[in-house]
């Protein structure tokens, strides 16, 4: 209940934000200032199993960054519950950090808000230059045609994990590469206690993430061309309900999955409960859980015909991180100097290594040690089949409404109530005119 109370606050915030803007509020005007040169606050997002893996990854780096400039960066790690709103409230009171990564589906609403750093050529050049960047990622930093709101830190996609003990001892040979494959190896798998997919059905992004893919490949987007919400088309109407239903018909996801929300479905998986999840760069977590990474294979997610590729044969989302620079900060030459670190050949290297992502930054991910099994696939669906979410300033109000949406049809089929072509279209009907009213 909470997470979804949080939620609702971002949309409502984020409406408020985004009025003001409109009306002559927020930042505007000139870069910070220089007043503070010698520290920074940072808020980094949680990427590690934990807070603490987080802060014992990031630290080294923050005290060498120290060493070489003489600027004390004061890290804070904000879970992901908690860091939306707390980024949409800086961007109203000023009270905010001087440095902060975002969700990179967050930049085009975050830019509307004015707070954030525009990062054009002058800015681009402090830390390198533009061309340094993968076109997928620069394609996630905000609006198309402004200057990017933030700039890319960790890069990442869906792909599908399995349990290699579970399949073995189900005599399953591959994992599925279509969704009817998906259904029949599900219900070999899903008996006993043990179940065939995991899924986070009370994390709101997550859901976004599934069905948003599954738009995808029912050739719906849930935004017309022009900005506007699509959200009950046919297309959006059969990608929610196909996800919902492998819970509610199909029955390979365990009902107590509707009330998941901090990666619960990563342990089951590591305890050999659950054979199969759909996730973003797992192999850190799978291996701070005890898991050895031959216990452990990665495959593309699935299709619903053929093989991954473009249109209706997505089968990710670009996932990642960005890094973002309030205006108002009072050390912006710092700052600067900050992303530019993070985002150096050596840095991308360290930190995408500690996390499984993959950098960002052409020359990093070029690095050996970003190849292999895991990574190739991620890579792969990175750079062929995967597709970035509406760079619109609503994106994280869609993300609270249909995300919620979702989260209900998935307490529904857990609860055993229907879940009906009906019954979903009325569930986005609400949500898109939440959208309009607020």
């Amino acid at each position: 209940m909470r997470r979804i109370r949080v939620a609702a606050i971002g949309a409502v915030t984020l409406s408020l934000v985004l009025t003001s803007a409109a009306c002559g509020g927020g930042s505007s005007g000139s870069e910070g200032s220089n007043e503070q040169p010698k520290t920074l606050t940072y808020w980094a997002s949680n990427q590690g199993a934990n807070l603490e893996v987080d802060k014992k990854v990031l630290q080294p780096e923050l005290d060498k960054f120290e060493k070489e400039t003489g600027i004390k960066v004061k890290l804070e790690v904000v879970p992901w519950s908690d860091l939306l709103n707390r980024i949409l409230t800086a961007t109203t009171s000023g009270q905010g950090p001087d440095v902060l990564n975002i969700g990179n589906t967050w930049s085009a609403s975050l830019q509307a808000t004015g707070a954030l750093l525009p990062w054009d050529a002058k800015n681009f050049d402090a830390i390198g230059g533009k061309d340094r960047f993968v076109d997928s990622a620069l394609g996630s930093t905000g609006v198309q045609g402004q200057d990017p709101a933030a700039v890319p830190l960790y890069s990442m996609a869906y792909a599908l994990y399995y349990n290699k003990k579970m399949f073995a001892d189900a005599g399953i040979e591959k994992p599925p590469a279509t969704w009817d494959e998906m259904a029949e190896v599900g219900k070999k798998l899903s008996k006993d206690g043990k179940w065939a997919l995991g899924a986070e059905g009370s994390n709101l992004s997550n859901n976004i993430h599934q069905v948003f893919v599954l738009g995808k490949q029912h050739g719906a987007d849930f935004f017309t061309p022009d900005g506007k919400a699509d959200f009950t088309s046919d297309g959006a109407v059969a990608a929610v309900k196909q996800y919902v239903d492998l819970m509610a018909k199909d029955k390979i996801i365990a009902p107590g999955n509707a009330e998941y929300a901090q990666n619960q479905s990563l342990s089951d998986f590591a305890k050999d409960k659950t054979a199969m999840v759909l996730w973003q760069t797992a192999s850190a977590t799978f291996k701070s859980q005890g898991m050895k990474d031959d216990e452990w294979g990665v495959a593309p997610a699935p299709v619903q015909d053929g093989t991954p590729g473009t249109g209706t044969n997505t089968n990710s989302m670009v996932a990642g991180i960005n890094m973002a620079v309030f205006k108002n900060t009072k050390n912006i030459d710092g700052a600067k100097k900050f992303v530019k670190f993070m985002t150096s050949d050596a840095e991308q290297k360290i930190l995408n290594g500690a996390y499984g992502s993959i950098p960002p930054v052409k020359a990093a991910q070029e690095d050996p040690a970003f190849s292999g099994p895991a990574l190739d696939v991620l890579r792969e669906t990175l750079a062929t089949s995967a597709s970035a979410l509406p760079q619109v300033p609503e994106e994280s109000q869609f993300e609270t409404v249909v995300g919620t949406a979702v989260k209900e049809l998935f307490a529904d089929a857990a609860a055993g109530r229907a879940v009906t072509t009906e019954s979903v279209k009325a569930k986005l009907e609400k949500a898109q005119q939440q959208m309009s009213t607020s």
